[in-house]
């Protein structure tokens, strides 16, 4: 993911204050040049980095550190807090019924958003519904059909009919029973006069509660326009950031809606169905800056754990036994992709490593550990240290696993356990500094 480039960079960064034996002018004006280039790589217009390391500058060198905080500390925050100014705040969507417009052009994205935005209600306990209003694209009802199936979303559309208008009058009245009504538009090209006027036309009949923008990331920092020239046709509620995970310019798309006094309200951070996240600046630059979100990860657990499963608390332990480690990752798979789980827990701003190897857990790879671990000892379950060479040739034997794959298993382990162990502080307790941000 090119977000993640930009997180690694600014995290490296930060690195530099952690390490550094004093803060001085010199130590921040090298951060801030980090912080410049990671900006710029991932698209960020020049002018508003130029601006955003003059106020990292300015504050740090000259604000006075606020009683019971170290500089680091001070420096980070400040970082933290000017980065969250660029991005201005979020869209609050209510958890509460309504009816929802999705405008954009051709290709951002927007059919697939509005079923991740079904299922985005459909987690909170509510019941959407999705009209099918998009009669311009080839396919488009085909494929919303099938994506709302796939989430057992109820889905009313009429195939061939071109009349949008009466699609979406009449598919409201069908579905009116429901929470969270959503109507897919068209797309073109390009704002073209015909595309205008028939949403003008379906918002009339309609009358959205919200409209939702799609913009694609890889647009860069052309997003400002788009967010204009929408606002100024049928006016936007809020936008949805797509496709966040996979463009050099999510920076660019972020920055410049935020330019443009819109806001987002969603953003797109994967392909599977629940990839669709809310979007709050300080959160997502706290993820960003390694500082993880605890928040978040609690209100994931929730969503997708029964009480007896969910232990955020052991996840925050030191020690970690392979017990405990197949029962988080049975418990944390539940809960969405790893990476994304990891980066909810404050590891990178404490310069812990995880690298991409150790993300991959998936079905099948859990199911080997199992098996290997049905081969082991409850001794040697709560003290992995006691397996050797002899050890891992009879867990090898008694699973039917290659040797390679017990090295594995218990390679993981030792990263894992290192990145927990972290959690608890060491040199630089970023959790500490979090509470004093008010994190």
């Amino acid at each position: 993911m090119v977000m993640d480039k930009l997180g690694t960079s600014l995290q490296d960064a930060l690195k530099k204050l952690v390490g550094a034996g004093r803060i001085d002018e010199r130590t921040v004006n090298e951060v801030v040049k980090d912080i410049q280039r990671a900006m710029l790589q991932a698209d960020v217009n020049v002018k508003l980095v130029m601006a955003l390391s003059k106020n990292i500058k300015d504050r740090a060198l000259n604000e006075e550190v606020p009683p019971g905080t170290g500089a680091r500390e001070h420096v980070i925050r400040i970082v933290y807090q000017e980065m969250v100014n660029i991005l201005g705040e979020g869209t609050d969507i209510p958890l509460t019924p309504q009816k929802i417009m999705m405008i954009g052009l051709q290709g951002s994205g927007k059919t697939t958003t509005t079923s991740k935005l079904a299922r985005y209600f459909q987690r909170k306990g509510l019941r959407p519904a999705v009209v099918c209003a998009d009669t311009f694209r080839p396919g488009a009802y085909q494929q919303l059909k099938t994506l709302c199936e796939g989430l057992n979303v109820p889905f009313y559309g009429e195939e061939g009919n071109p009349d949008a208008v009466g699609i979406v009058e009449r598919g409201l009245k069908e579905i009116d029973k429901y929470d969270i009504k959503i109507v897919d538009t068209a797309g073109r090209h390009s704002l073209e006069a015909d595309l205008i006027d028939e949403m003008e036309q379906i918002h009339a009949v309609a009358n959205p509660d919200y409209k939702l923008l799609v913009l694609d990331a890889g647009i860069g920092q052309q997003a400002s326009e788009q967010a204009r020239a929408f606002n100024e046709s049928v006016g936007i509620s809020g936008v949805v950031i797509s496709k966040l995970d996979g463009t050099a310019k999510g920076g660019g798309a972020l920055s410049a809606v935020a330019e443009t006094k819109s806001s987002i309200a969603f953003i797109g951070v994967g392909e599977t169905p629940d990839d669709l996240e809310k979007f709050e600046p300080d959160r997502f630059i706290s993820r960003l800056l390694g500082m993880g979100d605890i928040k978040s990860l609690v209100e994931k657990a929730e969503e997708a754990l029964s009480e007896e499963e969910m232990d955020i608390e052991s996840m925050m332990k030191g020690k970690f036994t392979l017990k405990d480690m197949y029962n988080q990752l049975e418990a944390m798979n539940k809960m969405g992709p790893m990476k994304q789980i990891m980066q909810m827990l404050p590891l990178g701003g404490m310069g812990i490593k995880v690298s991409d190897e150790a993300y991959q857990v998936t079905g099948d790879k859990m199911g080997r550990f199992r098996v290997l671990m049905d081969s082991m000892t409850e001794e040697e379950m709560l003290n992995p240290r006691l397996i050797g060479s002899s050890r891992i040739k009879r867990i090898s034997r008694g699973s039917g696993c290659a040797p390679e794959e017990v090295r594995e298993l218990l390679k993981y382990h030792k990263t894992m356990q290192n990145a927990m162990k972290g959690l608890r502080g060491g040199k630089f307790n970023m959790q500490k500094m979090m509470k004093k941000m008010g994190m």
